[in-house]
């Protein structure tokens, strides 16, 4: 029992020290969300109940790291009595159950004695977000979509061109370099078409890079660092170069004025910093390009 408690701590500490190490406190980061749950919202339950303590910070960060934006959570059996269905490689969350137990043990004194033993277990949850077939009421509604009509065919050809693998969900866009995805909110939840198409030329810059393509690699260590910084404009430029390629007006992301101090240290630091960008966004540009297959022309009857 020991190492088991044990481990449930070692586990919770190791994935907060990962974020902060990240230069993300989960902690301050309330929901924002449009969900019929709420629009700020502790964590919940699948019948609503609100978690408390550890569990909140966990679910927080989760839903960060992840992308999620609807706050509710459930158990793989909960889900299914909901006649629900976990997606197939999708990743469970922890959240940890703390009670305590009574044992009889015997004094020095051959008395007979009661102790209050706590105890800590950990388990796992998934967000709605990752369960199919829920009740209505359990998924996130987005207010005004942005309509599909304005989808731009020629930039989701190229998109699709690419061959990278795109998911779609939850409120966070990134690449993620182990499973080797891209990961974008659905189109009906940006302001507009220019923001989808900038930010997922964004991401698709960022996989160009990984080691089976362009082997692009600043030595990033953590976030903000000036590795990661490099990076983070190397995709910013070539974003921008292929929106251009498109005819499509690139987008300021606001999310990413964090990114301007790293850069503006980067840009201080090495004169050549700049010029080096540029020709990794190209390079990721060109790359991109070619991956596309060419448009065979109709044939006239």
């Amino acid at each position: 029992m020991t190492d088991l408690k044990k481990d449930v701590y070692t586990r919770v500490t190791d994935r907060i020290i990962a974020d902060l190490e990240k230069g993300v406190r989960s902690w301050l980061k309330p929901w924002s969300a449009a969900h019929p749950a709420g629009s700020v919202s502790r964590p919940l339950r699948h019948n609503g109940t609100p978690y408390r303590g550890m569990n909140v910070v966990l679910l927080w960060g989760e839903a960060m790291e992840k992308g999620y934006s609807a706050p509710l959570w459930m158990t793989y059996k909960q889900a299914l009595e909901l006649g629900g269905q976990v997606r197939k490689g999708e990743h469970g969350s922890l959240v940890v159950y703390a009670n305590s137990f009574t044992r009889t043990e015997t004094n020095e004194r051959g008395e007979d004695t009661e102790r209050e033993i706590p105890f800590l277990k950990g388990y796992t949850v998934f967000c709605v977000e990752q369960i199919d077939g829920l009740p209505a009421h359990y998924y996130p509604q987005p207010l005004s979509p942005l309509p599909l009509s304005q989808r731009i065919e020629s930039a989701d050809r190229f998109l699709n061109g690419t061959g990278a693998q795109i998911r779609y969900g939850g409120d966070s866009a990134y690449y993620a370099p182990g499973p080797d995805i891209v990961q974008m909110p659905p189109f009906e939840r940006f302001r507009d078409k220019e923001s989808f198409y900038s930010v997922a030329c964004h991401e698709v810059v960022h996989w160009s890079g990984h080691k089976s393509r362009l082997d692009r690699s600043f030595n990033a260590k953590r976030f903000g660092d000036s590795g990661y910084a490099r990076e983070e404009l190397v995709a910013e430029l070539g974003a921008a170069f292929l929106c251009a390629d498109l005819g499509i007006t690139p987008e300021i992301r606001e999310d990413h004025a964090a990114y301007l101090g790293h850069w503006l240290a980067v840009l201080r630091e090495d004169k050549r910093a700049i010029f080096s960008a540029a020709a990794h966004a190209q390079r990721a540009a060109d790359f991109l390009h070619g991956l596309q297959k060419p448009q065979t022309e109709a044939v006239a009857a």
